[in-house]
């Protein structure tokens, strides 16, 4: 198996993205992509993660990370054939696949959702130290369950941080301020946003009285070791159900 044979099976051609797209996240460092899943599959989705965070209790998201003022999930390759969309959506891997230069795989595949009155992080990147602009590690992608708005918690970004070379920690005196560049990623539920995980991007407080749900599958190059222990922790009966190409992109 290779990257472009198991691209190839899910759909991803040149033309999976534009030109524009494609400059868009070169330049900005995000792309959303409108309606990319069906409205019954967000509300499937939705459903799925408040019953699965009911049943997991005080252990949910326990295999990556826990944060005060969400609602967390992780390794959901493991719990749902519904969350496969999630690393196999021809338009994702395309973004990923140009982020990345076709040297990927899937890092973790985790559920976020910010409590009203909480959900507020500091300006932060998805690696640990500074990279050259074009030297990229790792990429994102926020899969919106619910509308993000500006009052519910919308992810906040600066656009073009990613080619600064900079961490926000070393360049901002309180990276948890607004910073005069930033912009909110509101969208439809539906919608997902690619962006490059160099970007600096943070949580905003949930103003509302009702959960702001997402997902996140985030993607590293291949040599790296994953966020979630894919490897070790996945199920033989999910191995039975995937492809051979899906394997091959969760490195299992």
């Amino acid at each position: 198996m290779n990257m472009q044979t198991a691209l190839s099976a899910f759909g991803v051609t040149s033309a999976s993205l534009t030109a524009g797209e494609m400059r868009q996240l070169d330049e900005n460092g995000y792309l959303p992509l409108p309606d990319l899943i069906l409205p019954t599959q967000v509300v499937a989705l939705r459903a799925r993660f408040q019953e699965l965070f009911r049943e997991e209790g005080d252990d949910a998201g326990l295999e990556v990370h826990q944060e005060a003022g969400t609602q967390r999930l992780a390794n959901l390759v493991d719990k749902d054939p519904l969350f496969d969309v999630c690393f196999t959506h021809p338009r994702v891997l395309a973004a990923m696949d140009h982020v990345l230069e076709s040297d990927f795989k899937l890092s973790s595949l985790n559920g976020r959702a910010s409590l009203p009155g909480a959900g507020h992080q500091a300006f932060h990147t998805d690696w640990g130290e500074a990279v050259p602009p074009g030297s990229y590690e790792v990429c994102n992608s926020i899969w919106l369950l619910v509308d993000f708005t500006e009052e519910n918690g919308a992810t906040r970004l600066v656009p073009g941080s990613h080619r600064m070379g900079k961490q926000p920690q070393d360049a901002l005196s309180d990276a948890r301020a607004p910073h005069p560049d930033e912009i909110l990623l509101t969208g439809k539920a539906g919608t997902v946003v690619i962006f490059n995980s160099h970007l600096w991007h943070s949580g905003t407080v949930n103003r509302t009285e009702a959960p702001r749900y997402a997902l996140h599958s985030y993607f590293t190059r291949r040599k790296h070791r994953p966020q979630t222990d894919l490897q070790g922790l996945i199920s033989e009966a999910t191995l039975a159900r995937l492809s051979p190409e899906a394997r091959f992109i969760l490195d299992v």
